[in-house]
């Protein structure tokens, strides 16, 4: 059924292309006539036919054919009732046209360009058919002071081609063109304007708010059309709004069909569709759209549209527009204006030859022809519009209507000031003022000020400083009535001056829609994700990646991601960053316990030892190799047991000092003590051999001067190290994730490895006169364990050296702390644990002399 209907259309739409021009020898459409002094012509559109009542065969023989009325827009014929409801209240006010009265000369130029050619000849020549550059009826045609029309741009430019060759003054009521003004042959059309800036900017505002950044353009195949895509488009991308497609639809009338597919296909993979235009721009679109598929669209209109349109499937039209919105310049009610349509009947208005068809309409009346009029058979003579539903006529002031009101007021001013020139003292002789010509009035009209009756101003190509466009939304009534709600405002001063407000709860988008309808090329990246380019299509499409490690998205759709601050990381979702985790070696960490413990132990055996050696002080064991060497090496190591512990804690700027200084100082009086006891095995050795002159008492003091020396180096490198770029505390925030590693920094690393490297000298040099004298007897030796000792001291600083380089963290203090326990331990265990096992077990009852045996 659908595609039958459609088809019929198509056909009517294309057997109109085969008409001919226009024949001045058949009568134009008749018109609706009132006599005045003043007569202003009005060229309307009460409906959409298919083809003209004419059709051409050859050069004379023309055959009539019957208009096939595809639309009858019953709605439109408020705009007459505007125009009516002017003239009666202007010609009830004494004081605007000096108690004259205003007449009309109204016809129906449907919506064919030809027909308002046609009509616009017939009102100069005051005949039917009219007789170019023949004034018929000088009573009508010499009154004719001004004429307003048509509906649309085409219809205007074609009335104003014929005015314009006699300079009678056109107000336009269609939406405003600025081609219109700016073609040179048509000087008598006026407009009301409309802020483009503040139209644009409350689309914008609009998409923005919805988050609706993919939208399909359809304009009129015209230069407004052209205008606008251009205009919106740059606007659109400038707020980030992509443009899915911008097709020119096809007017009903046109003929033009072609491309309608594609335009279809569009509209089907588009969610919001921006329609500039009214309603008779996309007659063709709307018979489209109901006749193949229900698209479910979000349509937004830059004008009211007259939805009811077809005369088939019109409970379905909300389903496919129902949930649109549209925007209208803010008018305020014309006063009284309703309570005239109230008052309008056919019986009131005999001579309304328009009258008849719409209340046919509207009433379901019984109607027949009678020499072209249809006139009404039946219907109730007390009928009133206000009892008609609101989807086939509505009481509210449409815009138009008030475009038309305030044109008549305009001419009825311009006509004012005209008389006022001309009128000569205080009195006025009507019978000898005769109507102006009509190009007289173009000086007042240009001024652009508007009566003063109608809320209490109107204008004319005059734009106000502020502008303010009322939202609607095509709804259903409970009572199940079509009709459109006001669900918001846009007030536009300036591109910086500018205020949207909506009512969330008033808008409805559609039967389809539960819900916010989205409008994007590509639904939006997730937190943590990314957007990505696709490099063949708008910046509106693109493909979403995985945030790179250590950066995150803390919103959707962001272009790139980005690191957290230095003491944040990122969660593994990467869409928030956390605050790290201080850490450092402390008492309460597993690993700190463990070490401090060892410590501890370590020590607290030293101090046993040495109590030991102490109390055994005259044993042989004892006092050979320098017991006050052993004491010394004693002390240091439990030093050096203690001052690990230093590096257990919090570091701080003192304990970082004290760490390294006192590590350097203590463990080379330990290594130097080492040393010296090697000396003196070797010095002892070479004492008691026959005719030697050396003495034992100059090896003593050698020894102390070995001790004293190699700690004295080292302070003297720590010294320096202090006084250059000493040890401060510092913060690691890259080596662990999540984590913020407090440290102390070496300050000089050079300094940290000059300390190291003396201690190795030191260690290097006792292990290697040690392993000398490692063949020496074995009573007076103790080289074996020194050399032994040794070994295992080098061997632990060799291995720290890799080893602290590759940690990080509490790995690392661990690391240097396990160095220096071990280290020490390994010093303590070769050189005194053999000698605690014979001072203990195997010294009591023997002398010295059988302990060397």
């Amino acid at each position: 059924m659908k595609l039958l209907i459609f088809s019929l259309l198509i056909f009517l739409i294309a057997f109109q292309e085969q008409i001919s021009c226009f024949s001045l020898s058949i009568p134009v459409s008749p018109g609706y006539y009132q006599n005045g002094h003043f007569v202003i012509g009005g060229l309307f559109s009460l409906r959409v036919t298919a083809r003209d009542s004419r059709f051409k065969f050859g050069l004379n023989d023309t055959m009539t054919i019957p208009e096939a009325v595809i639309v009858n827009l019953t709605k439109n014929y408020q705009h007459m009732l505007a125009f009516i409801f002017a003239i009666e209240k202007i010609n009830k006010n004494p004081n605007i046209l000096f108690n004259m009265s205003l007449g009309f000369y109204l016809f129906n130029v449907d919506f064919s360009e030809r027909k308002a050619m046609e009509s616009s000849m017939a009102l100069l020549s005051g005949e039917s058919p009219p007789i170019p550059n023949y004034s018929c009826r000088p009573e009508k045609t010499d009154k004719l002071v001004a004429v307003i029309g048509g509906i649309s741009t085409g219809i205007s430019t074609q009335i104003s081609r014929v005015l314009s060759l006699y300079n009678v003054p056109q107000i336009s009521y269609a939406p405003f063109d600025v081609s219109l003004g700016t073609r040179v042959q048509l000087k008598s059309a006026y407009q009301f304007p409309v802020h483009t800036a503040a139209l644009y900017q409350g689309i914008i505002q609009l998409l923005l708010y919805f988050t609706w950044v993919w939208v399909g353009l359809v304009v009129p195949d015209d230069m407004r059309g052209e205008l606008f895509i251009k205009e919106i488009t740059k606007e659109m991308v400038s707020h980030g709004i992509c443009v899915a497609f911008s097709e020119k639809g096809p007017v009903f009338t046109s003929g033009v069909v072609v491309g309608w597919y594609q335009l279809l296909l569009s509209i089907t993979l588009t969610r919001v569709v921006l329609a500039f235009g009214d309603t008779h721009d996309f007659l063709t679109l709307v018979s489209l759209i109901l006749c193949f598929a229900v698209f479910g669209n979000v349509w937004i209109t830059t004008s009211d549209w007259y939805t009811i349109t077809l005369p088939f499937q019109q409970n379905r039209i909300y389903t496919s527009f129902g949930g649109a919105l549209s925007f209208s310049v803010h008018k305020d009610e014309i006063l009284g204006f309703k309570d005239f349509q109230r008052s309008v009947q056919p019986r009131k208005y005999p001579h309304d030859i328009f009258i008849q068809c719409v209340w046919s309409i509207l009433f379901e009346c019984p109607h027949f022809y009678e020499h072209g009029v249809k006139e009404l058979s039946q219907c109730e003579q007390n009928g009133s519009l206000s009892t008609r539903s609101v989807k086939v006529w509505d009481m509210s002031t449409s815009p138009l209507s008030y475009k038309v009101h305030a044109a008549v007021y305009a001419i009825a001013h311009a006509l004012h000031e005209e008389l006022s020139l001309r009128v000569n003292g205080e009195s006025l002789d009507k019978s000898g003022l005769q109507a102006p010509l009509p190009w007289k009035l173009h000086p007042f009209l240009q001024k652009g000020q508007g009566g003063r009756n109608i809320n209490e101003e109107n204008a004319v190509n005059h734009e106000v400083s502020a502008t303010k466009l009322d939202i609607f939304n095509y709804q259903s009534l409970q009572s199940g009535t079509k009709a459109q709600v006001k669900v918001g405002e846009f007030v536009f001063e300036s591109h910086s001056v500018q205020h949207l407000s909506l009512n969330d709860k008033l808008i409805n988008l559609g039967e389809l829609h539960n819900q916010a309808a989205f409008s994007v090329c590509r639904q939006t990246c997730l937190l943590g994700f990314s957007k990505t380019q696709v490099d063949w299509n708008t910046f509106c499409c693109y493909d979403c990646v995985p945030c790179p490690a250590g950066e995150i998205t803390n919103e959707t759709d962001m272009v790139q991601c980005f690191k957290c601050p230095q003491d944040q990381y990122p969660n593994k979702q990467r869409n928030q960053c956390l605050p790290k985790v201080m850490t450092f070696l402390s008492h309460e960490d597993t690993l700190g316990a463990v070490l401090f413990s060892m410590a501890i132990s370590l020590s607290t055996f030293s101090a046993m030892i040495l109590g030991l050696f102490i109390h055994y002080r005259d044993t042989p064991i004892v006092r050979a190799n320098n017991r006050n060497l052993s004491y010394v090496l004693l002390v240091s190591l439990m030093l050096c047991f203690f001052c690990s512990l230093i590096f257990i804690g919090q570091p701080r700027t003192v304990t970082c000092v004290l760490r390294k200084m006192i590590f350097g100082v203590v463990l080379s009086v330990a290594v130097s003590a080492v040393l010296a006891k090697t000396f003196i095995v070797v010095v002892a050795f070479k004492a008691i051999k026959p005719g030697s002159t050396f003495q034992m008492w100059m090896a003593t003091r050698l020894s102390k001067a070995i001790v004293c020396c190699g700690s004295i180096i080292q302070v003297c490198i720590c010294a320096v190290w202090l006084g250059t770029y000493p040890p401060f505390p510092d913060v690691d925030m890259q080596s662990e994730y999540g984590k913020i590693i407090l440290l102390c920094n070496e300050g000089s690393t050079l300094a940290f490895y000059c300390v190291l490297g003396y201690l190795g000298f030191l260690a290097s040099l006792s292990l290697l006169i040690a392993f000398l004298a490692r063949r020496l007897p074995d009573t007076f030796n103790e080289a074996k364990t020194i050399t032994f000792s040794m070994l295992v001291f080098c061997s632990v600083w060799i291995s720290f050296i890799p080893t602290y380089l590759s940690s990080t963290g509490k790995t690392m203090v661990a690391v240097e702390i396990f160095s220096i326990l071990a280290s020490s331990a390994g010093l303590l265990g070769c050189m005194f644990l053999p000698k605690c096992y014979m001072i203990l077990l195997r010294s009591h009852g023997h002398s010295r002399k059988r302990f060397f045996k």
